[in-house]
């Protein structure tokens, strides 16, 4: 009984962490305030009209256990697995791209990892004035966030404290198949994507779209390996590109090429409706559950759509 009562209470609170995704509910005192006089958010959380809403403190607590399990993760793959969902899925044709998720950190606290650098001044928002002083993240850490790292992704943007998300996205319905959080460096999009597509059940010879930060000799040739046929976007601009002929003439390729850029259809959805815009959480574990669940809400907003249009 002990056990029925624990799943219960974890369906609870995934269904109001679901809520604060859906609806844009910027804290969990703001969303426990919604659930003390909203009644839709009763209807979907379970609570009935006289029952009492958690403390805030309750609640954070209660997350945090399922914080601790890959809820997240597992509940993207029920939604994947349900037989009325499996139908909408491409087996052999996917897209892969990462997004900057800025981190709950100020720059004040990328700090020099010796311990010198002068602190800011003293009162609430000190100032710091950084102007000479070269700041790496070979040098420095965030004492807020020590996962977070400064990192811009185009020339003449500021660099600011971020965490890097990946997802990979089923051409047919463009729905997520998999999304995780990394540290931001140069490099983290081809090795989520390899992590990723590796992650894939084994099958028939599937084609990966992606855009020119995935074209590298490195990358094509692993996901080669993998039974991957590379449908990445030629970055031939002052270097040979590691795409040749022998993919870009086939029509499936146009087509990955244009089908790709749906991705960014989630990320908009994640950043503007879903909340990932800046992440609420501090560490990677804990932002990639939030990032995942957030995964997870896009699927379902898409889904009644989809299934509608396939009855």
């Amino acid at each position: 009984m002990k056990f029925v009562g624990a799943v219960a209470a974890a369906v609870t609170l995934l269904r109001a962490l679901l809520l604060q995704a859906f609806f844009t509910v910027r804290s969990e005192r703001q969303l426990m305030e919604q659930l003390t006089y909203n009644m839709m958010f009763r209807w979907f959380v379970g609570l009935s009209m006289d029952a009492p809403v958690w403390d805030v403190t309750v609640f954070t607590k209660n997350r945090d256990r399922l914080l601790e399990g890959d809820i997240a993760r597992g509940f993207l793959q029920a939604l994947l697995a349900d037989p009325r969902v499996k139908p909408l899925l491409s087996d052999d044709h996917f897209s892969v791209d990462g997004t900057l998720i800025e981190a709950w950190a100020s720059i004040k606290s990328f700090r020099p990892k010796d311990g010198s650098g002068e602190p800011p001044a003293d009162g609430r928002n000190g100032e710091r004035d950084f102007h000479g002083e070269k700041r790496t993240n070979e040098t420095h850490a965030s004492t807020t966030d020590p996962d977070a790292r400064l990192y811009k992704k185009a020339q003449g943007q500021a660099a600011k404290l971020c965490h890097m998300g990946h997802v990979v996205m089923e051409n047919r319905s463009g729905l997520v198949v998999d999304a995780s959080i990394t540290l931001a460096t140069g490099t983290a999009e081809r090795e989520a994507a390899e992590a990723m597509i590796g992650d894939l059940p084994a099958g028939e010879r599937i084609t990966l779209g992606a855009d020119k930060a995935y074209d590298t000799a490195d990358f094509v040739a692993a996901m080669r390996r993998l039974g991957v046929t590379p449908h990445v976007t030629q970055n031939d601009k002052n270097r040979r590109s590691a795409i040749d002929g022998r993919t870009t003439r086939h029509a499936g390729y146009k087509v990955s090429q244009r089908i790709r850029k749906r991705i960014e259809e989630i990320f908009g959805w994640a950043k503007t409706v879903g909340g990932q815009r800046k992440t609420r959480y501090r560490g990677t574990p804990r932002v990639n559950w939030l990032f995942t669940l957030s995964a997870a809400a896009y699927n379902l907003i898409r889904m009644p759509r989809l299934l509608g249009a396939a009855a």
